[in-house]
């Protein structure tokens, strides 16, 4: 789960840049604008992933044995 939040988060983060740099939506671009219900998903699947990430850094994290 923590693997598939991380891939979300870090497309969202791509597409922001785009949108930052370039004004390119690659998300509205691909599923039909920005007020495209698959859109609105997309959207909104990367923002509960960005909030899932937050648990990981409150997470213990776990140490590894040198062998």
């Amino acid at each position: 789960m923590d693997r598939i939040a991380l891939i979300l988060v870090i497309i969202g983060a791509i597409n922001w840049l785009l949108v930052g740099l370039f004004q390119l939506d690659v998300v509205a671009s691909m599923f039909g604008g920005s007020n495209s219900m698959l859109s609105r998903i997309i959207y909104s699947l990367v923002g509960f992933a960005g909030l899932y990430c937050l648990t990981l850094l409150f997470r213990e994290r776990e140490q590894t044995k040198n062998e």
